[in-house]
């Protein structure tokens, strides 16, 4: 039988409005009771009595039993939140930034205090990845998870290749139609798929990564030049988000702008369209697809979460209690086109091999294999505006040999 939930929601914007929206075309046994506004004196579309600017509010109401958090300062975010845990209350976030950064210690609040954080609107908006991660994927070998987490990005990118459209354009338009933030840095330089990056990593294999330990690069440095280099190719540009097993133990992870041939499925994943693409040792490659952005898919996102929540739902984080060992590493070579201006950029970043190279007075660019540890270190000089870096999409310990060698290891395992 399901609980009957008394809500206290934090925040009314884009997507709180847009889960009331949901919420009221849906006959569920739930009702927000109060909810937490920072400007009083803005119009809203209900009664004045159900906002409130005291956040003690709602967290000391003992009627209220779920918090449902959709701010965007992650600081205040993760005070709310953690303070709903202690006082025995489940939550629902949406706040990326704030999951990310204090996951395992989150975790282990919810160990402790017999309650559930769920957050599936926090990646990849409507797509269900965190759920499949956790349920579908449980007792998968599991090998590799990309995808495009970031709908600002894509957006900006579909309107450059399809449209014929300058970066800065793009970028402008974006910004008029609200994916993008007046100061986009957190989206076109990839902090946010980072993000999202670090919270799947950790349902996909059990491994908690601090994101500030994961290489992100972004496309705000993209120029006509790479653009022109791209179609001569026959590529498409991406921001990817990449996580794959190295070897048994191993997990490399990192965001950068990818080279994307016809035959890879995020080649035709554009506009605020998000996607994920997840490998396993025997159910191979499957892909998810669905908007990433926007009032209503992560209200839809959201309202699951709820929803669930009514029935006592709650992450087991199988993969991490189960003790398995996995390590961070950044002991992998990759293939990148980089375009640069200072020669000593090639010396300092110890290219292992340069399969390709061209100059000219406004345009020079090698294709080599690097070490993913040398890119991390040097990032400072690759987010210079006379730099950009993609990936090819090879690592070049073949991927196919990487899993018939976790295959191996672990069907010997088993």
């Amino acid at each position: 039988m399901s609980k009957n939930l008394k809500i206290g929601l934090f925040g009314f914007g884009v997507v709180g409005q847009g889960l009331l929206d949901i919420l009221q075309s849906q006959n569920l046994n739930l009702e927000i009771v109060k909810i937490a506004i920072k400007d009083p004196r803005k119009a809203r579309t209900l009664q004045q009595e159900l906002f409130t600017t005291d956040r003690d509010e709602i967290l000391n109401n003992p009627e209220i039993n779920t918090i449902v958090e959709l701010i965007n300062d992650a600081e205040a975010a993760y005070e709310i939140v953690t303070d709903a845990l202690k006082k025995g209350k489940n939550v629902v976030s949406a706040n990326k930034k704030m999951i990310a950064t204090h996951l395992k210690e989150l975790v282990d609040l919810q160990q402790k205090h017999g309650t559930s954080l769920l957050y599936e609107g926090a990646v990849c908006g409507s797509i269900p990845i965190i759920r499949n991660l956790e349920e579908y994927y449980d007792n998968e070998l599991f090998h590799a998870l990309s995808g495009i987490f970031n709908g600002s990005s894509n957006y900006i990118l579909s309107k450059i290749f399809n449209n014929d459209q300058s970066y800065e354009s793009a970028l402008k338009e974006a910004q008029d139609l609200g994916f993008a933030e007046t100061d986009p840095i957190l989206d076109v330089g990839g902090y946010d798929p980072k993000y999202k990056l670090a919270i799947a990593t950790t349902h996909a294999y059990g491994l908690f990564i601090n994101p500030d330990s994961i290489l992100n690069i972004g496309i705000q440095n993209l120029s006509a030049h790479d653009i022109k280099f791209a179609r001569e190719k026959n590529y498409k540009i991406k921001l990817v988000p990449t996580a794959f097993k190295v070897n048994k133990n191993d997990i490399v992870a990192y965001v950068l702008p990818k080279l994307v041939t016809k035959d890879d499925f995020l080649f035709n994943v554009e506009n605020e369209y998000n996607a994920v693409t997840v490998q396993g040792a025997f159910a191979d490659k499957q892909f998810f697809f669905g908007k990433g952005a926007g009032g209503h898919p992560t209200g839809s996102a959201v309202l699951s979460d709820i929803a669930a929540l009514r029935y006592d739902y709650r992450y087991e984080y199988k993969k991490y209690h189960s003790e398995n060992d996995v390590k961070h590493t950044e002991d992998i070579l990759l293939e990148v086109y980089l375009r640069y201006s200072d020669e000593g950029l090639i010396n300092t970043l110890a290219f292992d091999t340069i399969s390709e190279r061209f100059a000219a007075n406004a345009f020079k660019y090698v294709i080599g294999t690097v070490k993913l540890e040398n890119l991390i270190k040097n990032r400072d000089l690759l987010i210079d505006e006379n730099v950009f870096i993609a990936y090819t999409g090879k690592e070049v310990a073949n991927k196919e040999e990487i899993a018939k060698t976790i295959h191996a290891e672990e069907l010997v395992a088993l």
